[in-house]
């Protein structure tokens, strides 16, 4: 005998803006085109590929005299920067933050390279007053800076607010040794899944901090176009590059899923400093002031279709913001 009562039909309406689609798809590109780029290019096999190009000259160089101030000096890619620098005759400052691993990271580069002019300077680049406290002291030297890497960075994953503003502070410095003064700053492959943000400090949304990674290299590679433009006629070269994939205690702390997975294909220190080396070293008029470099070469700053290129507009709202830090 059937049943005469009326069936129930359960309807279930979901709503989902067609910006907010847009939005999740265009996420979803970035990280899959990054993810399949980065494993192709950014590894060490990656590295070795491109090597194959390198032209030995280029680090043949020696820069007895020059200069040098590197940040986030006293482990991975800071510490083979400094290394590398060190070994070729030139006077390094090392700004570490811990003053124990510093002056650790100190003696073995002069033990190794018998370069005696390598000098540890204690600063926390993520505090303001550090900050300033650090160049007001170095400017006391009245000394020509030459090379300024922007190496130090840190990935979060818990919220955690920082500022930042030692290139602009230390450009008198960086006059006195114009013209071949030049900052190199170290950013991530990661910014590629990020257009500019004027939400520094991410107030909006469920924080994450390899997102928060990729917005703040995002920030670096377009100031590096900024300060190009600002200070063109100031004799100082501004230079971005990208160290790929490389197995830095860094990495291993911050992203130990990312390490694992990628053990033994994961480029050395030595391999993601190559590149800051390399823009110390070459003349300035085989670079482009503003430019963005890995593995010894100019590259795009965006993904095919990424459609973060239109939002480095915000890099002026940007600025102020991080001024007013200061």
């Amino acid at each position: 005998m059937q049943s005469s009562a009326p069936k129930a039909t359960l309807r279930i309406h979901i709503r989902i803006s067609l910006q907010s689609l847009a939005m999740f798809l265009l996420k979803a590109w970035r990280s899959t085109a990054f993810g399949a780029y980065g494993y192709l290019n950014f590894t060490k096999s990656g590295f070795l590929e491109h090597s194959k190009n390198f032209n030995p000259e280029d680090m043949a160089r020696r820069i007895d005299g020059k200069n040098c101030v590197v940040t986030g000096a006293n482990s991975g890619i800071g510490y083979a920067t400094a290394h590398g620098l060190a070994s070729r005759g030139a006077t390094v400052y090392m700004v570490c933050r811990n003053k124990g691993r510093g002056e650790d990271a100190v003696s073995k580069i002069q033990s190794s390279t018998n370069n005696q002019n390598v000098h540890l300077e204690v600063c926390d680049l993520s505090s303001v007053h550090d900050i300033k406290s650090f160049t007001s002291r170095f400017k006391e030297k009245d000394i020509p800076v030459h090379v300024l890497v922007n190496n130090a960075g840190v990935l979060e994953n818990t919220r955690v607010t920082t500022s930042e503003g030692m290139t602009e502070l230390m450009l008198p410095l960086l006059e006195k040794s114009q013209p071949d003064a030049r900052v190199i700053t170290v950013a991530s492959g990661g910014m590629y899944t990020a257009p500019l943000t004027t939400d520094l400090q991410f107030t909006s949304g469920e924080f994450s901090g390899v997102e928060q990674y990729a917005r703040n290299k995002r920030v670096q590679v377009a100031l590096t176009e900024k300060w190009a433009e600002k200070y063109g006629d100031k004799g100082i070269g501004f230079y971005v590059m990208h160290p790929g994939w490389a197995a830095t205690p860094g990495v291993a702390t911050s992203l130990p899923s990312f390490s694992k997975s990628l053990e033994g294909k994961l480029r050395t220190s030595e391999e993601g400093a190559d590149t800051v080396i390399w823009l110390a070293l070459q003349p300035k008029e085989k670079l482009v002031s503003g430019g963005f470099y890995f593995d010894r070469a100019e590259v795009p700053k965006h993904l095919p279709l990424g459609a973060t290129k239109s939002s480095h507009a915000a890099i002026d709202s940007i600025v102020d913001t991080l001024n007013s830090f200061m």
